[in-house]
């Protein structure tokens, strides 16, 4: 678990990869993208980041969760791609999209 301290607000960030140990490069290449997001929302308070490789014989099969807490709401995104940094890319595209509709409601 990484916790983070951006802006004066303290993020917790739990990662979790299944089957297989993460390499640091994959964590740090998670953790930047994630990051960019407190530059839409600064209130979100925790990521739960989960690695998993589905074992269909498709290409595609790096899958990428992540939950994220944000005050009165938890954002999901799942996505799947030919490697984890696509899958997270669009994962974090999925996550902007649903942030900028929080910050609609608040």
């Amino acid at each position: 678990m990484w916790i983070l301290n951006i802006g004066g607000i303290v993020m917790n960030m739990k990662m979790q990869s299944v089957g297989f140990k993460a390499d640091s490069k994959l964590e740090a290449f998670i953790n930047q993208k994630l990051k960019k997001l407190e530059k839409l929302e600064n209130s979100i308070t925790t990521y739960n980041v989960i690695l998993n490789v589905d074992k269909a014989s498709n290409r595609e099969n790096k899958v990428v969760e992540v939950k994220m807490q944000v005050p009165g709401s938890e954002l999901f995104a799942k996505k799947q791609s030919k490697t984890f940094e696509e899958a997270t890319d669009l994962v974090a595209d999925a996550l902007r999209s649903q942030i900028l509709k929080y910050k609609e409601k608040k």
